[in-house]
């Protein structure tokens, strides 16, 4: 899976990275710069970009499905199986989590609301918040029980408090999935529980977690990295052992059931002399709860170890001054209003070429964000990435003089 195809699915948006445009071959989704270095599904020859992740042999881990993403790129680094459907368990509660997260923003929930849990939501076995149907509870309160906890009982009350009714919500779900174009996925409720139609991949549980990180950064700081929440005199800790254990992990999510095995998505910052890198991991179908914690972490380790971010341009500053002509001005800089980042193997960052192309002449009037042309990355002599370059600051029409006497200066160029 390309770069490209990652960074849409996880929306124009992006906070970390700004991906390809275009490149050798499709991938995720808000728009990153490469592909998987070796594709479960084969057949296909790899692009240029995978041939290059790929000379950095993947680790061997005990899981059934795996990815690993750089999200300040919005490369997938590696993966195994990661279109393979498999029951998500909790990991399910990331879409819970997001369209709460959601509603919080447009409005139509408060998270000081007090809402009381229905006796459906009393009655769904496996792992509680122990809420007491007697007692009014916080969405903010539900959340943490929810994403802390992983309390079925909480996602089923936010599941009620937001769709109305917990089959409206799945179809909330199931409507978000498809918007995102998420192809493995369906749900038939918001908790996980087995059910032979609720199905997703590593790949679409990435997307889902990547809109959480980006859309709603201060949701994702708040509650993700909690360690443990109290709530009706119980203390329980967060799954996600990697919180215990690793200062860079900030969050994610863990599930459990027979048939999903031991699954985990963790994310982590970590900084590095050209700034900072946030990794996401999904791990699917271990076979304990040690393993998958361990496997993650040498997922984290082995992608941080073995792989450059390379910034090619940084907001705001200028990738190229090129000239304008009709123009109060005569130059204009081009660059990107967001990072433009792309991960190659490391040492490997020696390698690569930059070219721009943009139209020629430049014609004034150019608005700011206005997009005249991209840059072609490539590492000898074969294409990786295209991104593309706007306007940093605007050129506004000059005088009917000035337009005239650039006219003249163009017919004889």
């Amino acid at each position: 899976m390309s770069v490209q195809s990652f960074v849409a699915a996880c929306s124009a948006a992006c906070l970390l990275a700004l991906s390809p445009l275009a490149q050798a071959a499709p991938t995720p989704a808000a728009a990153p710069a490469a592909t998987t270095p070796a594709p479960s599904a084969a057949a296909a020859p790899l692009t240029p970009m995978q041939a290059m992740l790929a000379t950095v042999p993947p680790p061997k881990l005990d899981a059934r499905a795996w990815l690993v993403v750089d999200l300040t790129s919005g490369q997938i680094l590696a993966e195994h199986d990661a279109h393979a459907q498999e029951a998500p368990a909790s990991l399910t509660k990331l879409m819970t989590a997001y369209l709460t997260f959601k509603a919080l923003k447009e409005g139509s929930i408060k998270l000081n609301q007090m809402v009381t849990e229905s006796k459906e939501a009393w009655q769904t076995g496996g792992s509680r918040m122990f809420i007491d149907p007697r007692v009014p509870v916080s969405v903010n309160d539900l959340l943490l029980g929810m994403i802390v906890q992983s309390g079925n009982d909480a996602a089923m009350t936010l599941a009620q408090t937001v769709g109305g009714s917990v089959s409206a919500f799945v179809a909330m779900m199931n409507r978000q999935a498809q918007q995102w174009g998420l192809k493995g996925t369906h749900f038939m409720d918001p908790t996980g529980l087995p059910d032979p139609g609720h199905h997703t991949t590593a790949y679409d549980l990435s997307i889902i977690a990547t809109h959480i990180i980006r859309d709603f950064p201060a949701d994702y700081a708040r509650y993700f990295k909690v360690k443990e929440f109290t709530y009706n005199h119980i203390t329980q800790p967060n799954r996600v052992s990697l919180l215990f254990t690793d200062p860079s992990v900030d969050g994610m999510k863990t599930g459990y059931t027979s048939e999903a095995g031991y699954c985990m998505i963790t994310s982590a910052l970590r900084q590095f002399p050209n700034g900072p890198r946030r990794l996401l991991t999904v791990v699917m179908g271990t076979p304990t709860e040690r393993a998958r914690g361990e496997e993650s972490q040498v997922l984290l380790n082995w992608a941080y170890q073995n792989f450059d971010d390379i910034v090619l341009a940084s907001p705001g500053k200028p990738v190229l001054t090129a000239p304008v002509w009709k123009g109060v001005d005569n130059k204009v800089e081009l660059g990107s209003s967001v990072p433009v980042v792309i991960s190659v193997p490391r040492g490997m960052g020696k390698d690569l070429q930059t070219k721009v192309v943009r139209p020629d002449p430049l014609v004034a009037p150019l608005q700011a964000g206005q997009r005249v042309g991209q840059l072609d990355v490539s590492m000898s002599g074969k294409p990786l990435a295209v991104y593309p370059l706007e306007v940093i600051k605007a050129v506004p029409e000059a005088g009917l003089f000035g337009r005239a006497w650039d006219s003249l200066r163009l017919m004889i160029k």
